[in-house]
């Protein structure tokens, strides 16, 4: 199939269809040029199967429904791009939709207990690939979320399921897709020990290995890697297998982030990756410190998370289902605000449709 984006890593650049991200752009000083500014949005294709809790993701006009909310993340795709967003994060077993909380009884998973596909999650997320290559936007695709995969039966469904998406992207030849093998894989409500931090690596080498040389891409091959809980940073093993280094910046300090992204780089293991936020619930986007321009500073590229707080409205957050994927809140407007000073892009830029 012939498609329009691929994503490729040069040093710790990022370059789309053959131009580094951002070329030539500089923010009071600091390089933007390379980096992949990015939101998570992993509830993208997201359906709860088990019948006690889904009406808790009824619409304000209607029942809940996974094809609406497809059709309008796919809608709402535009409208980010040329606010200057080249990427975002899906996920294949989706985040809590409450944003925090330790019981989640609801069933979200893009796979079968013995790690086949499901065809209505696996057409959903097709919809919003093929709209991203369009648009020149790269995907960060999750694969396993720690509240979710029990869903799969032992580690070899684990190891199944990764091999079946796998083979899925390469059938469909996408160049613009990255894959975070598991959302915060130390955190300790994952159920299989592969997905953990001392045995993620073993799962980054597999995908690595099985698409070796079936993409035309730099790399020739998928780009791996998989994120660490808030504050903290990746270990020998994933540092030197990951092709990207992945942070969340959530529940810490300015100085912090800036501190985290220098040690990946003095990190054993270190390779002269890139550095990505991909989870931040920081925001301040009005004042002249703030997680965003602290990723910046150091030359890490930066992903803002947001979930729909105590009080708040169907229009806030971007993880609370229902999900209004359109720019309306506060907040969600504060973001792209910044992203286009920062970037230099606007809504009058143009964005193939």
């Amino acid at each position: 199939m012939k498609r329009r984006t691929s994503v490729d890593i040069e040093g710790e650049d990022f370059h789309i269809n053959g131009q580094v991200t951002y070329p030539g752009r500089y923010f009071k000083n600091r390089r933007v040029e390379g980096l992949l500014f990015n939101t998570r949005l992993v509830q993208g294709i997201f359906d709860d199967l088990n019948p006690d809790t889904r009406s808790l993701w009824d619409y304000p006009d209607g029942p809940w429904d996974p094809e609406r909310n497809t059709d309008e993340f796919v809608a709402a795709m535009p409208c980010w791009r040329g606010a200057g967003l080249l990427s975002f994060t899906l996920n294949l077993q989706g985040g809590n939709p409450q944003g925090y909380g330790k019981n989640q009884p609801w069933h979200n998973s893009a796979f079968t207990e013995k790690g086949q596909l499901r065809t209505d999650y696996i057409a959903r997320l097709k919809r919003i690939l093929e709209k991203a290559d369009i648009l020149g936007m790269v995907v960060i695709l999750g694969c396993f979320y720690q509240a979710q995969d029990q869903r799969l039966l032992d580690n070899e469904t684990v190891v199944q399921a990764l091999d079946n998406v796998t083979q899925w992207l390469l059938e469909q030849g996408y160049h613009n897709v990255m894959i975070e093998i598991g959302n915060e894989v130390d955190h300790p409500g994952f159920t299989h020990p592969i997905i953990s931090a001392s045995r993620t690596a073993e799962l980054i080498r597999r995908v690595q290995e099985r698409s070796a040389g079936r993409l035309k891409t730099q790399a020739g091959r998928l780009l791996v890697s998989t994120s660490f809980c808030g504050g903290k940073i990746a270990n020998e093993s994933i540092a030197r297998s990951a092709d990207f280094l992945l942070l969340h910046g959530n529940g810490v300090d300015v100085e912090r982030i800036r501190e985290m992204v220098d040690q990946c780089r003095t990190a054993p293991g270190y390779n002269v990756q890139p550095i990505v936020f991909n989870e931040d619930d920081a925001f301040d986007f009005d004042r002249p410190q703030n997680h965003m321009l602290a990723a910046l500073d150091k030359h890490a590229s930066w992903g803002y998370f947001d979930y729909r707080m105590a009080g708040e409205g169907y229009y806030d957050g971007y993880q609370s289902i229902p999900v209004d994927w359109q720019i309306r809140s506060p907040r969600k407007c504060a973001f792209f605000d910044l992203l286009q000073q920062v970037t230099g892009c606007g809504p009058d830029d143009s964005v193939p449709l």
